[in-house]
């Protein structure tokens, strides 16, 4: 599949500064991709590069095959762009407002209607749509915000810290968005210092300081590189409310079983039936761990493999150094 954005050895430089180095990597449809790094790291200038806000010092990027600094403006067709700070405008209605940016995005006039209609059905505005734009709540602005970018159907969206500011439950409903928007095929690269929240809908992260790309990849594959195990929860049925007939705990015979495991360097009973497992074997390949329990007779309630700690990931990869 070919790259939908593909970053060529991008960098900018103000004066004697250099805020963006040599940075490449490339996303496909689908993609979401989370761009992490602490505040001065580059991320912004990156992101205002590849929407063509900024022109590159050096280097270049394609989306969606139209180079940024060859044809801008057939980039700025196929990206939806949401920076970290937007403004709205008062005394208009929420339809006018995407109305205005549709005639912006040159939608003809009798495809607005519908093109809003939908925008704001995907994003759950629809019964907001007479409304004024400064009645709405800082979400719902956030929200609004992003049915902006959706007006004209982009194919790569560059989210600038989209979370930003908001009570849990509207940052919620925009990782909900943002996951529903990769399920359509969009190729997503989002910035955010919420790194708990990223691990949960992306499937791809880059880690950016002082302008250099430190790390880029899947996320198990780089959970696993880090950590050099995956974390399994395991819950079987606790030998305390069902003594087994033989004699032999349910949890001694789950911690045999697993022992015996190429792929387990560690099973620990952390009690109430609770087992955790570090797996070393192939990604995609934790389904053997639960046959070998299923099989051994071992009654499973429950088998997951742990969230992504990116945080840990953060720490461990950056020095806290900005440009």
């Amino acid at each position: 599949m070919a790259p939908t954005l593909e970053i060529l050895r991008l960098t900018k430089r103000f004066k004697d500064l250099i805020a963006v180095r040599d940075l490449s990597f490339s996303l496909e449809a689908g993609d979401i991709c989370g761009f992490i790094g602490p505040n001065g790291a580059g991320k912004t200038t990156t992101i205002r590069m590849l929407a063509t806000l900024l022109a590159p010092t050096a280097g270049t990027a394609r989306v969606a095959g139209h180079d940024i600094v060859r044809d801008p403006e057939g980039v700025r067709g196929v990206i939806g762009y949401m920076p970290d700070f937007f403004g709205v405008y008062d005394d208009i209605k929420v339809w006018e407002y995407l109305d205005f940016f549709a005639a912006a995005y040159r939608i003809p006039k009798e495809k607005r209607v519908r093109a809003i209609d939908d925008v704001l059905a995907l994003t759950d505005l629809g019964v907001k749509k007479e409304a004024y734009v400064e009645e709405l709540s800082r979400g719902m602005k956030q929200r609004l915000c992003l049915a902006k970018t959706l007006l004209h159907d982009p194919a790569v969206l560059l989210l600038d810290e989209p979370a930003s500011g908001l009570d849990p439950r509207a940052r919620i409903e925009i990782k909900e968005l943002i996951k529903e928007l990769g399920k359509m095929g969009k190729t997503v690269l989002v910035s955010s210092h919420i790194l708990p929240e990223l691990a949960d809908f992306c499937n791809k992260i880059g880690i950016i300081e002082r302008g250099e790309l430190l790390l880029f990849g899947e996320v198990d594959e780089i959970m696993r590189r880090i950590a050099g195990h995956q974390t399994l929860d395991v819950r079987i049925l606790d030998e305390a409310e069902t003594p087994p007939s033989d004699g032999a705990g349910h949890v001694d015979q789950a911690l045999k079983v697993l022992a015996a495991l190429p792929d387990v360097l560690e099973a620990r009973h952390e009690g109430n039936g609770h087992i955790t497992v570090k797996y070393t074997g192939p990604p995609n390949g934790e389904w053997a761990v639960l046959r070998a329990l299923v099989t051994n007779d071992i009654k499973v309630l429950s088998f997951s493999a742990q969230s992504a700690d990116l945080e840990d990931v953060f720490m461990r990869v950056t020095k806290g150094a900005v440009s």
